[in-house]
């Protein structure tokens, strides 16, 4: 006992360590990926003030940097590149996560960084549904009042926007905002995400599975979908010249793809290191750290009917942390029906 006892001390101390490296990984990774988001896609390149239109460039960008990155990972490591999963398997995984990716992108173009962000707090109603069908999970009525809460908040901040928050206009000087083509995009976001994250948490499950090697391959897929899409599309020529002639939008798209790549590699340890209860609380304070440094950066002004349904939003996803941390840890054949879960998160 006095053994055990002598050995707490230093265990405490190294997990506190890695929560602060755990935090500090996420919150300034992905509070630079929103912002470096929001500015290519939504502020105007050059003293011609084009605007870069090239959603699936900046997938391919990513993927390209992430894929080679746990290449390396999985090479230093000495641990087999060899597939562990059934190839389509991956394949599937990374077709939805293009989508997911290039909806994201996509509405940018057409609703306020905030209201994006606010948007992807209610990813826990496609988890559930995608959980219940996929997985076969059951969630407590808990689970769904707080899923209809978060809802009712979103829809809120969404349909009360201040007048003067108008958004980026295009070469003639009109309004690029456009609410409901927007809110469209982040529903298709929010499915393909919830199936991304259920169907990545049942890969893990139901392989042996590096954390390394389900990126690889899920981003080696990602890279020949992405580049056979900007192929087809005729996209790839036109993006290269336009990231050539703005070198400003060129370190911003470098940028963006380096946070990219390391804030998958910090979402992979905290979600193994200390579960998805952790993950999750990280992610509501990023989430609420990344809209108000948007409002404050870009200049999006509140109105009080969204100050009230961010309140709705955010306090919901707390009071949901606080609740599961002080229910008593549930016996394996009750863990299933513990809320969403929260796999490891998809590639931004």
């Amino acid at each position: 006992m006095a053994e055990t006892t002598s050995l707490d001390g230093p265990r405490e101390r190294s997990r506190l360590w890695k929560g602060v490296f755990a935090v500090t990984g996420i919150m300034t990774t992905l509070v630079t990926y929103g912002v470096l988001q929001e500015k290519i896609m939504r502020v105007p390149y050059g003293e011609d003030h084009a605007f870069f239109k090239y959603s699936l460039f900046l997938v391919l960008c990513n993927r390209i940097t992430t894929s080679a990155i746990s290449a390396g990972a999985l090479i230093s490591s000495k641990k087999a590149l060899n597939p562990v999963a059934p190839f389509y398997k991956y394949g599937l995984v990374s077709v939805t996560n293009i989508l997911t990716t290039t909806c994201q992108y996509e509405a940018l173009k057409y609703v306020s960084f905030p209201v994006q962000t606010l948007a992807k707090c209610a990813k826990m109603i496609p988890v559930m549904v995608w959980g219940t069908i996929i997985m076969q999970k059951k969630y407590k009525g808990r689970d769904y009042l707080f899923a209809f809460l978060v809802t009712v908040g979103c829809s809120i901040f969404i349909l009360y926007p201040a007048g003067s928050d108008l958004g980026p206009t295009d070469a003639f000087g009109r309004a690029r905002e456009n609410t409901m083509w927007g809110v469209s995009l982040m529903i298709g976001y929010l499915g393909f995400d919830g199936f991304t994250s259920t169907f990545q948490d049942k890969l893990f499950k139901g392989y042996d599975m590096e954390i390394h090697n389900q990126i690889f391959y899920t981003t080696f897929c990602s890279c020949v979908l992405s580049l056979s899409g900007l192929i087809l599309q005729g996209q790839l020529v036109p993006a290269i010249q336009f990231v050539s002639s703005h070198n400003d939008c060129f370190f911003d798209i470098a940028l963006l793809s380096t946070v990219a790549t390391a804030s998958q590699f910090f979402i992979s340890y905290t979600i193994r290191t200390f579960g998805a209860l952790t993950f999750a609380t990280i992610m509501t304070t990023r989430q609420l750290v990344s809209i108000m440094l948007s409002c404050m950066w870009f200049h999006h002004p509140l109105s009080w009917e969204q100050w009230i349904g961010a309140v709705v939003v955010f306090g919901s996803l707390y009071a949901k942390t606080f609740m599961r941390n002080a229910t008593p840890n549930p016996s394996p054949s009750d863990k299933v029906q513990d809320g969403p879960s929260s796999p490891v998160k998809g590639i931004p």
